[in-house]
């Protein structure tokens, strides 16, 4: 199951608010701080949960393994996601 924008909002409706216009602006609002700060080449850290880290690949070559046809991969930047030893240790089966 995939949990969509929609899902987090009505969750923080019915944590801290029963104003739906609040709680999307506070979603709308976070998610643009972090795409802003990862499009600018920054690292966006959120103690207990993770880190999410720019990283920039250089172009290689590529070959596909079926046909076995090589091709160049372009140079390309990429986020990654860290989780904190917290979500981690959380997320772990006891």
């Amino acid at each position: 199951m995939t949990r969509i924008k929609e899902d987090i909002m009505r969750d923080i409706m019915t944590q801290i608010t029963h104003d739906r216009k609040l709680a999307k602006t506070i979603v709308e609002a976070l998610l643009r701080i972090v795409k802003e700060s990862l499009s600018s080449g920054e690292d966006v850290l959120i103690s207990g949960f993770g880190q999410f880290k720019v990283r920039h690949k250089t172009a290689r070559v590529g070959r596909n393994p079926k046909t076995k046809v090589s091709h160049e991969i372009s140079e390309r930047t990429v986020v990654t996601f860290h989780p904190s030893k917290v979500f981690r240790k959380e997320m772990s089966p006891e």
